[in-house]
């Protein structure tokens, strides 16, 4: 007997086109310049079918500005495990560059729309911020209890990394050509480790 909705969609793989489709359009044109008609021709689904899956389009907002930042994060958890000499530091740092370039469109999304919606800036805040925070700060806990760093503010010292992880993820924008070389990549990112280790004073 032929089954003949077996190469239907599941509805995991609709609401997973609509959001791929939401992030390509909100980061081209923005939250306020995509219709929900714009949303469901991308997704080649009917526009009802946005409203089946998300109550409005601002929800459909929050979960792609959102969802990515889920496999960053784990992405950090494991890097962080492994992180325990200047060489891992540096390698953490310019695998940031990479893995950000190719989240492009994910932190357009989250930093051009989060000023103008509180909401999403407060999930953010709670959701990704946070947690990598808390994340940081207990590995940066755990090495100066085992005297690999100097003990200092734990928390704080997370918020300086998690700054430089920032600016690694941004430098193809900010800091260096977007068609950089991997040497050039290796060096920026091996001078951020430099810095964040080792500061910039010279030592007495």
């Amino acid at each position: 007997m032929r089954v003949f909705n077996s190469s239907l969609p599941s509805e995991a793989q609709t609401r997973d086109r609509i959001l791929q489709a939401a992030q390509r359009l909100f980061a081209a044109q923005g939250f306020d310049g995509t219709t929900t008609r714009d949303l469901a021709k991308a997704a080649s689904v009917a526009e009802g079918t946005l409203f089946r899956h998300f109550p409005n389009k601002k929800a459909i907002l929050v979960e792609v500005a959102t969802a990515g930042w889920v496999d960053i994060l784990t992405d950090l958890l494991t890097e962080l495990s492994e992180m325990a000499n200047y060489k891992a530091v540096a390698q953490v740092m310019r695998r940031r560059m990479w893995n950000m370039k190719k989240n492009a469109e994910i932190m357009r999304v989250c930093f051009m729309e989060a000023q103008f919606h509180p909401d999403l800036r407060e999930r953010i805040q709670l959701e990704v911020i946070n947690k990598m925070t808390d994340v940081a700060e207990a590995f940066f806990q755990t090495a100066m209890d085992r005297g690999i760093y100097r003990q200092m503010d734990a928390k704080l010292v997370a918020k300086v990394f998690l700054g430089m992880f920032a600016i690694a993820g941004f430098s193809h924008e900010t800091l260096i050509n977007p068609d950089a070389s991997a040497q050039e990549m290796q060096q920026m990112a091996e001078g951020l480790a430099e810095i964040f280790l080792n500061g910039v004073l010279v030592k007495s």
